[in-house]
């Protein structure tokens, strides 16, 4: 069920799922863009079920011997977008024309990167993000935040809480406390997830925003690269 439209190139170690479309110059499983890449290793481009790659697409294939490059389903890659080896797309994202995502980088589920936005290597980037169109993105990025300028969280993406379906008005609620802890409390975001930990009626979409702020807290190189602060008006 997938639709290869002329001119568009699918490398070998790719895999497609079903019902994809991929529209002309668009180039899926190209080697890596890195200069130590052996172009004998076998890595691999995996993707999903109904994805939309329009015109120049372009997402490498993994480096390293059996490691690969993952894109979820229901994904939406308008032209000129950009992944780069070893990232993850989670499912039903978008990335806006020319957003790049460099590599070993993640992009979590129902996020929305913008116009010419782009993700620095070994950044997260968690579920339900909202990007202003030019962002850069240095640092990880937590659930259901909107980013702009250089990695500032400006605010909660209030639409998509509304638009997910998935969550019910008390994850809504509580996914804006964990907001407001984290960076309207005034604490630091070690005692931000000291005082999260308290929160022991949490369900389980507030307990992810707390699991990635732990994650974070947690990473060592190269993925320290702390939270994204807040921007001050």
């Amino acid at each position: 069920g997938c639709v290869l439209r002329s001119h568009a190139v699918v490398r070998r170690f790719t895999h497609l799922g079903r019902g994809n479309r991929v529209d002309p110059f668009v180039v899926l499983g190209g080697e890596p863009q890195d200069l130590k890449f052996d172009p004998s290793t076998v890595s691999w481009l995996k993707i999903g079920d109904d994805n939309v790659f329009r015109e120049g697409v372009t997402i490498s294939r993994a480096t390293g011997e059996g490691l690969e490059t993952a894109v979820g389903s229901r994904t939406y890659w308008m032209a000129g977008s950009h992944a780069g080896h070893n990232a993850t797309v989670e499912d039903d994202c978008i990335l806006v024309n020319g957003a790049a995502v460099a590599g070993h980088a993640v992009i979590g589920r129902r996020t929305i990167l913008s116009a010419h936005v782009g993700v620095h290597q070994f950044c997260w980037v968690s579920e339900g993000v909202m990007t202003q169109g030019g962002a850069g993105i240095s640092m990880h990025v937590p659930p259901f935040a909107i980013v702009a300028d250089v990695s500032r969280v400006v605010g909660l993406n209030v639409v998509g809480l509304k638009r997910n379906r998935e969550l019910t008005d008390d994850d809504r609620a509580q996914i804006r406390q964990a907001f407001r802890i984290t960076y309207r409390s005034g604490l630091t975001v070690t005692a931000a997830l000291a005082e999260m930990d308290r929160q022991q009626h949490w369900g389980a979409a507030a307990g992810r925003f707390r699991d990635f702020v732990r994650r974070v807290l947690e990473a060592e190189k190269p993925y320290a690269r702390g939270l994204c602060p807040l921007r001050l008006r």
